[in-house]
Protein backbone atom coordinates (compact mmCIF):
# COMPACT_ATOMS: atom_id res chain seq x y z
CA UNK A 1 0.00 0.00 0.00
CA UNK A 2 2.67 2.06 0.87
CA UNK A 3 4.76 1.43 -2.16
CA UNK A 4 1.79 1.94 -4.28
CA UNK A 5 1.25 5.70 -2.82
CA UNK A 6 4.89 6.52 -3.52
CA UNK A 7 4.28 5.38 -6.84
CA UNK A 8 1.42 7.07 -7.37
CA UNK A 9 2.89 10.23 -5.98
CA UNK A 10 5.87 10.06 -8.80
CA UNK A 11 3.09 10.48 -11.22
CA UNK A 12 3.29 14.50 -9.96
CA UNK A 13 7.01 14.59 -10.68
CA UNK A 14 6.89 12.55 -14.12
CA UNK A 15 3.92 14.73 -15.31
CA UNK A 16 6.20 17.95 -14.83
CA UNK A 17 9.35 15.82 -16.82
CA UNK A 18 6.23 15.07 -19.30
CA UNK A 19 5.02 18.19 -19.74
CA UNK A 20 8.49 19.86 -20.48
CA UNK A 21 9.33 17.04 -22.89
CA UNK A 22 6.15 17.05 -24.70
CA UNK A 23 6.12 20.80 -24.90
CA UNK A 24 9.39 20.78 -27.11
CA UNK A 25 7.72 20.98 -30.87
CA UNK A 26 9.57 22.90 -32.53
CA UNK A 27 6.89 23.12 -35.47
CA UNK A 28 4.22 25.01 -33.28
CA UNK A 29 5.20 28.85 -34.04
CA UNK A 30 5.84 28.09 -37.45
CA UNK A 31 3.55 25.75 -39.25
CA UNK A 32 1.59 27.98 -40.48
CA UNK A 33 4.21 29.68 -42.40
CA UNK A 34 5.61 26.05 -43.07
CA UNK A 35 2.36 25.15 -44.64
CA UNK A 36 2.17 28.95 -46.57
CA UNK A 37 5.81 28.37 -47.91
CA UNK A 38 4.00 25.03 -49.74
CA UNK A 39 1.45 26.92 -51.23
CA UNK A 40 -1.59 26.82 -48.86
CA UNK A 41 -4.13 29.87 -49.08
CA UNK A 42 -5.39 31.75 -45.48
CA UNK A 43 -8.41 29.91 -46.67
CA UNK A 44 -7.43 26.92 -47.36
CA UNK A 45 -5.17 27.43 -43.63
CA UNK A 46 -8.51 27.98 -41.76
CA UNK A 47 -10.39 24.72 -43.31
CA UNK A 48 -7.29 22.39 -42.45
CA UNK A 49 -7.92 23.59 -38.91
CA UNK A 50 -11.47 23.06 -39.09
CA UNK A 51 -11.02 19.64 -40.38
CA UNK A 52 -8.87 19.58 -36.99
CA UNK A 53 -11.63 20.47 -35.05
CA UNK A 54 -14.24 18.69 -36.37
CA UNK A 55 -12.07 15.21 -35.73
CA UNK A 56 -11.41 16.73 -32.10
CA UNK A 57 -15.34 17.80 -31.68
CA UNK A 58 -16.87 14.56 -32.90
CA UNK A 59 -13.78 11.94 -31.15
CA UNK A 60 -13.35 13.72 -28.01
CA UNK A 61 -16.28 11.90 -26.01
CA UNK A 62 -15.55 8.85 -27.51
CA UNK A 63 -11.72 9.13 -26.70
CA UNK A 64 -12.79 10.40 -22.81
CA UNK A 65 -14.81 7.54 -22.41
CA UNK A 66 -11.66 5.24 -23.55
CA UNK A 67 -9.57 6.90 -21.11
CA UNK A 68 -12.12 6.23 -18.16
CA UNK A 69 -13.00 2.85 -19.29
CA UNK A 70 -9.53 1.62 -20.06
CA UNK A 71 -7.38 3.69 -18.19
CA UNK A 72 -5.62 7.40 -18.55
CA UNK A 73 -2.12 5.86 -19.01
CA UNK A 74 -3.20 3.89 -22.32
CA UNK A 75 -4.85 7.27 -23.53
CA UNK A 76 -1.65 9.22 -22.84
CA UNK A 77 0.69 6.15 -24.84
CA UNK A 78 -1.78 6.20 -27.69
CA UNK A 79 -1.86 9.93 -28.02
CA UNK A 80 1.60 10.54 -28.34
CA UNK A 81 1.94 7.73 -31.16
CA UNK A 82 -0.08 9.61 -33.08
CA UNK A 83 1.30 12.71 -32.67
CA UNK A 84 4.91 11.31 -33.93
CA UNK A 85 2.83 9.68 -36.82
CA UNK A 86 0.96 13.27 -37.86
CA UNK A 87 4.54 15.23 -37.79
CA UNK A 88 6.11 12.46 -40.23
CA UNK A 89 3.04 12.88 -42.29
CA UNK A 90 3.23 16.86 -41.74
CA UNK A 91 6.83 16.20 -43.54
CA UNK A 92 6.72 14.72 -46.09
CA UNK A 93 3.27 15.59 -47.47
CA UNK A 94 2.86 18.25 -50.50
CA UNK A 95 -0.67 18.58 -50.94
CA UNK A 96 -4.21 19.67 -49.06
CA UNK A 97 -5.21 16.04 -48.69
CA UNK A 98 -2.11 14.54 -47.40
CA UNK A 99 -2.38 17.89 -45.07
CA UNK A 100 -5.95 16.87 -43.92
CA UNK A 101 -4.62 13.44 -43.03
CA UNK A 102 -1.78 14.79 -40.76
CA UNK A 103 -4.43 17.49 -39.11
CA UNK A 104 -7.06 14.39 -38.56
CA UNK A 105 -4.26 12.02 -37.19
CA UNK A 106 -2.77 15.30 -35.06
CA UNK A 107 -6.39 15.98 -33.75
CA UNK A 108 -6.79 12.14 -32.68
CA UNK A 109 -3.79 12.93 -30.89
CA UNK A 110 -5.04 15.62 -29.01
CA UNK A 111 -7.99 14.05 -28.18
CA UNK A 112 -6.39 11.03 -26.65
CA UNK A 113 -4.42 13.40 -24.26
CA UNK A 114 -7.03 16.43 -23.58
CA UNK A 115 -9.05 14.39 -20.98
CA UNK A 116 -6.62 11.70 -19.75
CA UNK A 117 -3.90 13.80 -18.85
CA UNK A 118 -5.36 15.93 -16.36
CA UNK A 119 -7.51 13.53 -14.80
CA UNK A 120 -4.19 11.50 -14.29
CA UNK A 121 -3.24 14.05 -12.21
CA UNK A 122 -6.09 14.89 -10.36
CA UNK A 123 -7.18 11.46 -9.31
CA UNK A 124 -3.32 10.47 -8.46
CA UNK A 125 -3.85 13.38 -5.76
CA UNK A 126 -7.45 12.61 -4.87
CA UNK A 127 -5.94 9.06 -4.50
CA UNK A 128 -3.26 10.54 -2.29
CA UNK A 129 -5.24 12.68 -0.50
CA UNK A 130 -3.57 16.19 -1.78
CA UNK A 131 -6.87 17.14 -4.65
CA UNK A 132 -6.75 20.41 -2.72
CA UNK A 133 -3.00 21.53 -4.08
CA UNK A 134 -4.67 21.13 -7.34
CA UNK A 135 -3.95 24.22 -8.16
CA UNK A 136 -0.89 24.94 -7.35
CA UNK A 137 0.57 21.95 -8.85
CA UNK A 138 -1.54 22.82 -12.00
CA UNK A 139 0.39 26.19 -11.82
CA UNK A 140 3.44 24.68 -11.87
CA UNK A 141 3.16 21.78 -14.70
CA UNK A 142 1.79 25.42 -16.59
CA UNK A 143 5.46 26.73 -15.70
CA UNK A 144 7.26 24.10 -16.65
CA UNK A 145 4.73 23.48 -20.23
CA UNK A 146 5.62 27.38 -20.72
CA UNK A 147 9.82 26.81 -20.44
CA UNK A 148 9.15 23.76 -22.91
CA UNK A 149 7.07 26.64 -25.01
CA UNK A 150 10.60 29.02 -25.05
CA UNK A 151 12.60 26.31 -26.01
CA UNK A 152 10.54 25.30 -28.90
CA UNK A 153 9.74 28.79 -30.18
CA UNK A 154 13.06 30.12 -30.08
CA UNK A 155 14.67 26.86 -31.91
CA UNK A 156 12.07 26.33 -33.95
CA UNK A 157 11.81 29.74 -35.24
CA UNK A 158 15.95 30.14 -35.72
CA UNK A 159 15.73 26.15 -37.33
CA UNK A 160 13.15 27.88 -39.92
CA UNK A 161 15.25 30.61 -41.21
CA UNK A 162 17.49 27.68 -41.92
CA UNK A 163 15.77 24.73 -42.75
CA UNK A 164 11.92 23.74 -42.03
CA UNK A 165 13.01 19.70 -42.38
CA UNK A 166 15.18 20.08 -39.90
CA UNK A 167 12.54 21.73 -37.42
CA UNK A 168 10.31 18.48 -38.04
CA UNK A 169 12.90 15.78 -38.13
CA UNK A 170 14.26 16.72 -34.44
CA UNK A 171 10.55 17.28 -33.22
CA UNK A 172 9.35 13.57 -34.78
CA UNK A 173 12.55 12.84 -32.15
CA UNK A 174 11.29 14.40 -29.35
CA UNK A 175 8.16 13.03 -29.88
CA UNK A 176 9.22 9.36 -30.06
CA UNK A 177 11.09 10.11 -26.48
CA UNK A 178 7.29 11.68 -25.22
CA UNK A 179 5.96 8.18 -26.35
CA UNK A 180 8.10 5.93 -24.01
CA UNK A 181 8.03 8.04 -21.68
CA UNK A 182 4.45 7.81 -21.15
CA UNK A 183 4.74 4.06 -20.18
CA UNK A 184 6.26 5.10 -16.63
CA UNK A 185 3.19 6.58 -15.55
CA UNK A 186 1.19 4.65 -12.60
CA UNK A 187 -3.04 4.32 -13.13
CA UNK A 188 -4.94 5.45 -9.76
CA UNK A 189 -7.70 2.78 -9.04
CA UNK A 190 -9.87 6.34 -8.28
CA UNK A 191 -12.76 6.71 -10.83
CA UNK A 192 -11.49 3.12 -12.54
CA UNK A 193 -14.39 1.34 -13.74
CA UNK A 194 -15.06 -2.53 -12.85
CA UNK A 195 -15.04 -4.67 -16.06
CA UNK A 196 -18.07 -6.21 -15.39
CA UNK A 197 -20.29 -5.03 -18.18
CA UNK A 198 -18.99 -4.79 -21.94
CA UNK A 199 -17.32 -2.13 -23.30
CA UNK A 200 -20.12 -0.97 -25.39
CA UNK A 201 -22.51 -1.01 -22.54
CA UNK A 202 -19.86 0.84 -20.65
CA UNK A 203 -19.35 3.64 -23.22
CA UNK A 204 -22.67 4.61 -23.34
CA UNK A 205 -23.13 4.48 -19.36
CA UNK A 206 -20.05 6.89 -19.08
CA UNK A 207 -21.69 9.08 -22.25
CA UNK A 208 -24.77 9.07 -20.15
CA UNK A 209 -23.71 9.82 -16.70
CA UNK A 210 -21.54 12.58 -18.03
CA UNK A 211 -24.29 14.33 -19.92
CA UNK A 212 -26.46 13.74 -16.62
CA UNK A 213 -23.30 15.57 -14.33
CA UNK A 214 -23.88 18.37 -16.97
CA UNK A 215 -27.57 18.83 -16.35
CA UNK A 216 -27.46 18.96 -12.88
CA UNK A 217 -24.25 21.18 -12.38
CA UNK A 218 -25.48 24.46 -14.11
CA UNK A 219 -22.26 26.18 -12.90
CA UNK A 220 -19.93 23.03 -14.56
CA UNK A 221 -21.62 24.13 -17.84
CA UNK A 222 -21.05 27.48 -17.29
CA UNK A 223 -17.31 27.35 -16.87
CA UNK A 224 -16.37 25.19 -19.49
CA UNK A 225 -17.85 27.17 -21.98
CA UNK A 226 -16.40 30.43 -20.71
CA UNK A 227 -12.99 29.44 -20.67
CA UNK A 228 -13.30 27.14 -23.87
CA UNK A 229 -14.79 30.14 -25.86
CA UNK A 230 -11.89 32.91 -24.03
CA UNK A 231 -9.18 30.25 -25.31
CA UNK A 232 -10.53 29.95 -28.95
CA UNK A 233 -10.01 33.20 -29.55
CA UNK A 234 -6.87 33.64 -28.07
CA UNK A 235 -5.42 30.33 -30.25
CA UNK A 236 -7.20 32.07 -33.06
CA UNK A 237 -4.87 35.20 -32.73
CA UNK A 238 -1.92 32.84 -32.08
CA UNK A 239 -2.01 31.05 -35.02
CA UNK A 240 -2.84 33.89 -37.42
CA UNK A 241 -0.09 36.13 -36.13
CA UNK A 242 2.28 34.30 -37.23
CA UNK A 243 1.24 34.58 -41.20
CA UNK A 244 0.32 39.00 -39.50
CA UNK A 245 3.77 39.15 -38.89
CA UNK A 246 5.28 37.52 -41.37
CA UNK A 247 3.12 39.66 -44.02
CA UNK A 248 4.82 42.53 -42.05
CA UNK A 249 8.32 41.76 -42.77
CA UNK A 250 9.31 39.64 -39.02
CA UNK A 251 11.01 36.74 -39.84
CA UNK A 252 10.49 33.21 -38.63
CA UNK A 253 13.02 34.26 -35.48
CA UNK A 254 11.58 37.24 -34.26
CA UNK A 255 8.32 35.66 -34.79
CA UNK A 256 9.72 32.59 -32.09
CA UNK A 257 11.50 35.52 -29.84
CA UNK A 258 7.51 36.89 -29.37
CA UNK A 259 6.10 33.73 -28.63
CA UNK A 260 9.36 33.00 -26.24
CA UNK A 261 8.88 35.88 -24.38
CA UNK A 262 4.69 35.31 -23.80
CA UNK A 263 6.20 31.93 -22.72
CA UNK A 264 8.43 33.41 -20.70
CA UNK A 265 5.59 35.66 -18.73
CA UNK A 266 3.45 32.50 -18.74
CA UNK A 267 6.28 30.68 -16.92
CA UNK A 268 6.55 33.51 -14.26
CA UNK A 269 2.20 33.72 -14.15
CA UNK A 270 1.90 30.29 -13.25
CA UNK A 271 2.76 29.68 -10.08
CA UNK A 272 1.22 32.85 -8.72
CA UNK A 273 -2.38 32.22 -10.35
CA UNK A 274 -3.34 30.57 -6.75
CA UNK A 275 -1.91 33.64 -5.39
CA UNK A 276 -3.76 36.29 -7.68
CA UNK A 277 -7.15 33.96 -7.43
CA UNK A 278 -7.11 34.37 -3.39
CA UNK A 279 -7.29 37.98 -4.26
CA UNK A 280 -9.62 38.15 -6.92
CA UNK A 281 -11.70 35.15 -6.39
CA UNK A 282 -14.08 33.51 -8.99
CA UNK A 283 -15.93 36.12 -9.95
CA UNK A 284 -12.93 38.62 -10.31
CA UNK A 285 -10.92 36.06 -13.13
CA UNK A 286 -14.53 35.71 -14.87
CA UNK A 287 -15.46 39.81 -14.69
CA UNK A 288 -11.84 40.65 -15.48
CA UNK A 289 -9.80 38.16 -18.19
CA UNK A 290 -12.64 38.79 -20.88
CA UNK A 291 -12.01 42.64 -20.75
CA UNK A 292 -8.23 42.54 -20.87
CA UNK A 293 -8.73 39.78 -23.47
CA UNK A 294 -10.88 42.30 -25.59
CA UNK A 295 -8.51 45.37 -25.14
CA UNK A 296 -5.45 43.62 -26.28
CA UNK A 297 -7.67 42.48 -29.23
CA UNK A 298 -8.45 45.88 -30.38
CA UNK A 299 -4.69 46.30 -29.92
CA UNK A 300 -3.37 43.57 -32.20
CA UNK A 301 -5.67 44.75 -34.58
CA UNK A 302 -5.01 48.79 -35.13
CA UNK A 303 -1.51 49.16 -33.08
CA UNK A 304 1.73 49.42 -34.69
CA UNK A 305 2.89 47.73 -32.27
CA UNK A 306 0.28 44.73 -32.75
CA UNK A 307 2.64 42.25 -31.45
CA UNK A 308 2.99 43.68 -27.81
CA UNK A 309 -0.85 43.41 -26.86
CA UNK A 310 -0.83 39.24 -27.74
CA UNK A 311 1.75 38.99 -24.40
CA UNK A 312 -1.07 40.07 -22.25
CA UNK A 313 -3.89 38.68 -24.10
CA UNK A 314 -1.77 35.28 -23.84
CA UNK A 315 -1.34 35.69 -19.84
CA UNK A 316 -4.72 36.24 -19.34
CA UNK A 317 -5.93 33.03 -20.84
CA UNK A 318 -2.83 31.08 -19.06
CA UNK A 319 -4.52 32.53 -15.93
CA UNK A 320 -7.97 31.40 -16.95
CA UNK A 321 -7.03 28.21 -17.86
CA UNK A 322 -5.60 26.95 -14.48
CA UNK A 323 -7.93 28.56 -12.37
CA UNK A 324 -11.08 27.55 -13.78
CA UNK A 325 -9.65 24.10 -14.72
CA UNK A 326 -9.42 23.80 -10.84
CA UNK A 327 -12.75 24.82 -9.96
CA UNK A 328 -13.94 22.66 -12.80
CA UNK A 329 -12.15 19.21 -11.55
CA UNK A 330 -13.77 19.73 -8.02
CA UNK A 331 -17.04 19.52 -9.13
CA UNK A 332 -16.28 16.67 -11.29
CA UNK A 333 -16.89 13.16 -10.27
CA UNK A 334 -13.89 11.07 -10.93
CA UNK A 335 -15.21 8.22 -12.44
CA UNK A 336 -16.62 11.00 -15.29
CA UNK A 337 -13.70 13.11 -15.02
CA UNK A 338 -12.03 12.47 -18.72
CA UNK A 339 -15.28 12.03 -20.42
CA UNK A 340 -16.32 15.60 -18.99
CA UNK A 341 -13.24 17.22 -19.86
CA UNK A 342 -13.23 15.82 -23.10
CA UNK A 343 -16.68 17.33 -23.50
CA UNK A 344 -14.73 20.83 -22.52
CA UNK A 345 -12.18 20.24 -25.25
CA UNK A 346 -15.07 19.15 -27.85
CA UNK A 347 -16.41 23.12 -26.86
CA UNK A 348 -13.18 24.25 -27.87
CA UNK A 349 -13.48 22.59 -30.88
CA UNK A 350 -17.01 23.66 -31.40
CA UNK A 351 -15.84 27.42 -31.11
CA UNK A 352 -12.71 26.98 -33.04
CA UNK A 353 -14.56 25.10 -36.19
CA UNK A 354 -17.16 28.20 -36.12
CA UNK A 355 -14.06 30.61 -35.83
CA UNK A 356 -10.79 30.01 -37.29
CA UNK A 357 -12.02 29.65 -40.87
CA UNK A 358 -13.85 32.90 -40.87
CA UNK A 359 -10.94 34.77 -39.81
CA UNK A 360 -9.13 32.96 -42.49
CA UNK A 361 -11.75 33.87 -45.29
CA UNK A 362 -11.85 37.54 -44.33
CA UNK A 363 -8.23 37.32 -43.92
CA UNK A 364 -7.53 36.38 -47.50
CA UNK A 365 -11.09 39.18 -48.38
CA UNK A 366 -9.69 42.20 -46.95
CA UNK A 367 -6.53 41.36 -44.89
CA UNK A 368 -6.00 39.71 -41.16
CA UNK A 369 -6.08 43.47 -40.06
CA UNK A 370 -10.07 43.77 -40.50
CA UNK A 371 -9.96 40.03 -39.23
CA UNK A 372 -8.83 40.50 -36.33
CA UNK A 373 -10.99 44.06 -35.62
CA UNK A 374 -14.26 42.56 -36.11
CA UNK A 375 -12.50 39.45 -33.59
CA UNK A 376 -12.39 42.70 -31.09
CA UNK A 377 -15.99 43.54 -31.36
CA UNK A 378 -17.79 40.49 -31.63
CA UNK A 379 -15.53 40.38 -28.14
CA UNK A 380 -16.92 43.46 -26.55
CA UNK A 381 -20.02 42.46 -27.04
CA UNK A 382 -19.71 39.25 -25.59
CA UNK A 383 -17.81 40.79 -22.76
CA UNK A 384 -20.74 43.37 -21.92
CA UNK A 385 -23.12 40.32 -21.67
CA UNK A 386 -20.75 38.38 -19.37
CA UNK A 387 -19.89 41.35 -17.40
CA UNK A 388 -23.88 42.44 -17.11
CA UNK A 389 -24.41 38.68 -16.11
CA UNK A 390 -22.28 38.54 -13.52
CA UNK A 391 -23.04 41.53 -11.73
CA UNK A 392 -26.84 41.25 -11.92
CA UNK A 393 -26.16 37.96 -11.22
CA UNK A 394 -24.70 37.43 -7.21
CA UNK A 395 -24.74 33.75 -7.26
Amino acid sequence: MRLQKKQLKDNIKKNYAFSFIQNIDLTRGIWMIYLASKGMTLTQLGLLETIFHLTSFFMEVPTGAVADIYGRRVSRIIGRLFSVISVIILLFADSFIWFAGSFIITALSYNMESGAGDALIYDTMKEIGQEDQYMRISGNKEMIFQIGSIISFLLGGYLATKSYDMAFVITIVIGMITFLYAFLFVEPTTGKKSSEKSNRTHFFDQLSESIKVLREQKRLGFLILFSQFIMSFVTTVFFYLQNYMKGDGYSEASIGVLYAVTALGGALLAPQVYKIENIIKERGILLFMPIITTLCLFGVALSKWHFMFFIPMALAEGLIFIALGDYINKVIPSENRATILSMASMAFSFFMITIFPVVGFIGDQFGLKVSFFMMAIVGMLLTAVNSWTLLRNKN
